[in-house]
């Protein structure tokens, strides 16, 4: 059996590390610096052109060009949070010198290095020997920073601070002893000392917990709990949701406090505070076994163009500030769904229940009420405290017939009291996408993946999931209300929560290019110095039905930031949008909750100043929060997918398909087959051949001139699928 050390300390002679840096002559390494505002930079800027002597602070804000004053100390106090500026008691500023030293958080380790992750920048390289005890999660502080080939390095001075992780991983057993193969972002086995096993067996995944040996390395790990067989995706869930600290249970105050808000109707004091929309021509469209339904539409025609109203369950209504539910939502931050549960963010009881948008019943409901010209231009908006009826509970596959003209006479019959307001909302719809595809929005096509389980909880098939002319309706009209909601706060100059997505850097987008000319897929546009998001959708435009096509996007994809959370309005890169956020879905995003609650209080008549006073500090607070657990829902569900997927191609081992190279390594290649499965094949699988590695996207045989390059399409035979580490292996059909 395989044994590997752990991370080592103050040790020589244990080997090279996987990564080199270049030699230890090179310059050391320059921290970028922490500010990020517009602002703080105007500041940091003012104080240069100062000298280090330091300025008070009046002089520095007429210095920077700062008019607002709220702005500009806002960014002074968040240089002096950072430590780049000090402020003495007579509001002197100054820079801070550069430091030698940095916090970082260890990220990733192997048996001979680690990585860890400053708070900018790009994460840091350490040596085994060099990580003076340090573990996964450990908050340390890094000095001797190089600037290498490949970039920093650094050593662990001391560790601030533990870290909290749950670590799982599978057991193996056998003559030689008992180890722990780790998930996640620990590379080496555990060994597990005598009497730490816990009654677990070979092939069980486990919690554990690490041991340092005598030494002081983490070399050894014993088992906490035993969740079952690692054969099970199922299993290897509720192994995902732990390690990711998703949680899954409701404190007792939740619930208390959640059973009472569910007997809560709809009372005259109420209806009288709100507009009543009880007569208008609503109805939701979802997935037939959906059950929050936390979102209904109507649409009608008028004489300058359209008027549209996305009606949005009335969360902030029932959930209020630092009540428990409200802090326990703001812990989960999302719901999070796997291929067999739903973990909500709200109880039940108000997701399924109080808020959700039940056909036939009397809602509280927040609408965006918009007008659009006959261009899709949004002319006016307001947002109004409503109460809704909706008509009819709508399904996706349903309202797809009735735009297809399959739909049967009880299918028109059910959407008959609405058939007017849904035809308006596609044409719409139908307006509203075009306009965006003439503005460049990219369309990112989806590689999303159905799981379909027997009654085990067994995973017996994977479908692409589709999206259809009734999908693609409910996305431009839930954009549209999103749109509003950030216009309204830019408007009235209110703290708020935005969904940002920044250009991608310049330096990712010239690799970008140069992976695409290598692959033959033209992309002039992307090669000047500011490329748009029209010059990215008309190059996803080119490879539309291709066998490049997942592989472009992919690729694309790669280079973008992550969208995430922000206090400020950055705009939208993918979309083409200035200003955008998160309104339409706040029964299962906080983000939308939080926005809820703020734009209450502007619809309400709040004095604006005292809005800013109340939430400048909490928009900020749930912004970076909320990307935080959306990051955690993410990996999350990603990890737990590849153990489904492992777990169907168990059971098709040795079957043959035809699939597409979507990555190439030094060690092999990663093929995608069209179900999205992708497995892995190694170089020595290919009998009698030479490879030579290009080092981005091709091997080459030498013997045979025989090439494995990206967006190749290549025969498979499925060799093997280990469903507790998600791996699949395949064979090449010639070998």
């Amino acid at each position: 059996m395989k044994n590997n050390k752990g991370p080592q300390r103050g040790r020589r002679g244990f080997g090279e590390p996987r990564r080199t840096f270049g030699s230890p002559d090179q310059d050391a390494y320059t921290l970028p610096s922490a500010a990020s505002t517009p602002e703080e930079l105007l500041i940091l800027g003012a104080l240069k052109r100062c000298g280090g002597d330091g300025v008070p602070s009046k002089s520095l804000q007429r210095e920077s060009g700062i008019r607002d004053k709220d702005s500009f100390y806002e960014a002074l106090k968040s240089l002096e949070a950072l430590r780049e500026v000090t402020i003495d008691k007579d509001h002197w500023v100054k820079l801070v010198p550069p430091s030698r030293e940095i916090e970082a958080q260890i990220v990733s380790l192997s048996a001979r290095f680690g990585f860890a992750k400053p708070r900018i920048g790009e994460d840091i390289f350490i040596p085994g020997r060099d990580l003076n005890g340090a573990f996964l999660g450990d908050k340390v502080i890094l000095f001797d920073l190089q600037k290498r080939d490949k970039g920093p390095s650094g050593k662990v001075k001391r560790i601030v601070e533990h870290g909290e992780n749950k670590l799982t991983g599978t057991v193996h057993i056998d003559e030689h002893g008992s180890v722990i193969t780790p998930d996640g972002p620990i590379r080496y086995d555990l060994e597990i000392p005598s009497g730490k096993l816990g009654g677990a067996k070979d092939g069980d995944k486990v919690l554990m917990e690490p041991i340092q040996d005598y030494r002081g390395d983490w070399t050894q790990a014993g088992v906490k709990y035993i969740f079952g067989t690692g054969d099970r995706a199922r299993v290897c869930a509720d192994a995902i949701i732990e390690r990711c600290g998703i949680p899954t249970q409701f404190p007792p105050a939740v619930m208390a406090q959640a059973e009472d808000i569910s007997h809560m109707t709809v009372t005259p004091e109420d209806m009288a505070e709100r507009l009543d929309l009880r007569d208008e021509p609503i109805f939701t469209i979802d997935s037939a076994d959906a059950k929050d339904l936390d979102d209904a539409v109507s649409a009608h025609k008028t004489v300058d163009g359209y008027t549209l109203g996305v009606h949005i369950a009335d969360v902030s209504h029932y959930v209020k500030a630092g009540t428990p539910i409200d802090n326990e939502a703001f812990i989960r931050g999302t719901s999070v769904y796997f291929a067999d549960r739903v973990i909500p963010m709200l109880p039940e009881a108000l997701s399924n229940g109080v808020c959700s948008l039940n056909a036939g019943t009397e809602k509280l409901t927040f609408s965006a009420l918009m007008d659009f010209d006959f261009d899709g231009n949004m002319t006016g908006y307001r947002f109004e405290k409503t109460v809704i009826n909706s008509k009819v509970r709508g399904v996706y596959s349903e309202v797809n017939e009735i735009f297809q003209g399959t739909a049967t006479p009880d299918i028109l019959e059910k959407y008959s009291p609405v058939m007017d307001s849904l035809m308006t909302a596609k044409e719409l719809a139908d307006i509203l996408r075009n306009s965006g595809k003439s503005r460049g929005q990219m369309d990112l096509t989806s590689d999303e993946t159905k799981f379909v389980l027997n009654e085990d909880g067994v995973c017996i098939d994977l479908l692409p999931r589709t999206q259809g002319i009734s999908e693609e309706l409910i996305e431009q009209l839930m954009v549209a209300a999103n749109c509003a909601a950030a216009k309204a706060s830019l408007a009235a100059e209110i703290p708020f929560l935005y969904r940002v997505h920044e250009k991608p850097n310049p330096d990712r987008v010239y690799e970008l290019c140069d992976l695409f000319d290598r692959l033959g897929v033209k992309c002039s546009e992307l090669k000047k110095g500011t490329p748009s998001t029209k010059d990215f959708a008309e190059v996803l435009d080119r490879v539309r039905g291709t066998s490049k096509e997942s592989l472009v996007n992919q690729r694309i994809l790669r280079t973008m930031d992550k969208a995430r959370y922000d206090h400020r309005e950055l705009g939208h890169f993918g979309l083409a949008l200035g200003e955008y956020s998160h309104f339409t879905s706040p029964i299962r995003r906080y983000p939308d909750t939080s926005i809820h609650r703020i734009l209450s209080d502007l619809v309400r008549g709040e004095d604006k100043g005292s809005i800013r006073k109340k939430y400048r500090t909490f928009a900020e607070e749930s912004a970076v929060e909320s990307s935080k657990n959306e990051v955690r829902a993410v990996t999350g569900e990603r990890d737990a997918e590849d153990c489904y997927m492992a777990e169907y191609m168990r059971a098709h081992l040795g079957e043959h398909h035809t699939g597409v190279i979507n990555g190439v390594t030094p060690k092999g290649i990663f093929v995608k087959l069209e179900n999205n499965a992708e497995g892995f094949i190694s170089l020595s699988d290919f009998e009698n051949c030479d490879f030579e590695f290009d080092g981005e996207i091709c091997h080459k045989c030498r013997r045979s001139g025989k090439t494995l390059m990206m967006g190749q399409d290549l025969g498979i035979i499925i060799a093997g699928a280990d469903v507790a580490t998600g791996r699949i292996d395949f064979m090449p059909e010639e070998p």
